[in-house]
């Protein structure tokens, strides 16, 4: 499945509404994320519980590259939100060796193993805001629905015990999303943060962005932060306690 296909249908959308409406402007933008990865996951099949896998030291995973793409429309049309969508490629893959019998998806993968496994939070998100302030003060507030579809699996060779299981990872959520940004007046730069973030029923999703940046005269900008990315949840096969944090730089343009 082409995830970038739903982002691209909506830029284009976006980009229909611009030329043919009085809009307040359009931001589009793109950034590489490095993140280190760390935190817990475990695979149930419904009637064997899975191992609790740790990404660094049982699966490998140390850090990665990843690219994420954007674009927003603000409008004057009172009463009706802005909307923003997001496309992020959070797709990551290791080698390792076991060193300890585990239990993944109902199968049994035993010690001095070699493992191939593959985490795909990859990530398509809806956001829905208003602006509350706009001058050199900038506070937006609304709701996010993020889209996940990807997969967690472990495989081994077909040269040894030929084992591939995986665990689909479908579903959307709900996150309340601010945003702000401070300019310093008459210099073109400016620090911002970004919080996408739910707590329900034990399970919670984080995720936290603040950078500091520059903007010219005609909308082109760029800045460099650190982002953090956490996934806790639990249900009936899958168990996660996840996290992904490190630094990004983006481009931007603004018109």
């Amino acid at each position: 499945m082409n995830k970038k296909l739903p982002f691209v249908a909506a830029a284009g959308f976006l980009f229909s509404s611009f030329v043919q409406a009085d809009v307040a402007g359009i931001e589009v933008g793109a950034y590489q994320w490095t993140p280190d990865y760390s935190g817990l996951i475990a695979v149930d099949d419904g009637s064997q519980a899975g191992t609790e896998l740790n990404l660094s030291d049982d699966l490998g995973f140390s850090d990665d590259e990843h690219n994420v793409i954007w674009a927003s429309l603000e409008h004057p049309v009172p009463f009706i939100p802005n909307i923003k969508i997001v496309s992020s490629d959070l797709d990551a893959a290791a080698d390792s060796v076991l060193t300890r019998d585990i239990s993944f998806g109902g199968q049994t993968y035993t010690a001095s193993e070699s493992v191939s496994s593959q985490i795909d939070l990859s990530n398509t998100e809806y956001t829905l805001y208003y602006e509350f302030l706009d001058n050199w003060i900038n506070l937006d507030a609304g709701i996010t629905l993020r889209e996940y579809d990807g997969a967690v699996s472990l495989r081994t060779a077909a040269t040894g015990s030929n084992i591939n299981e995986s665990e689909v990872i479908d579903f959307t959520i709900p996150l309340l999303y601010v945003k702000g940004r401070v300019d310093l007046p008459l210099t073109g730069f400016f620090v911002d943060g970004e919080v996408n973030i739910i707590s329900f029923d034990g399970d919670s999703v984080s995720d936290t962005a603040f950078s500091v940046g520059y903007e010219s005269d005609i909308g082109l900008g760029a800045k460099a932060g650190y982002r953090t990315f956490s996934l806790d949840v639990s249900d009936s096969d899958f168990v996660s306690d996840l996290e992904f944090s490190g630094a990004y730089v983006s481009v931007f343009f603004h018109f």
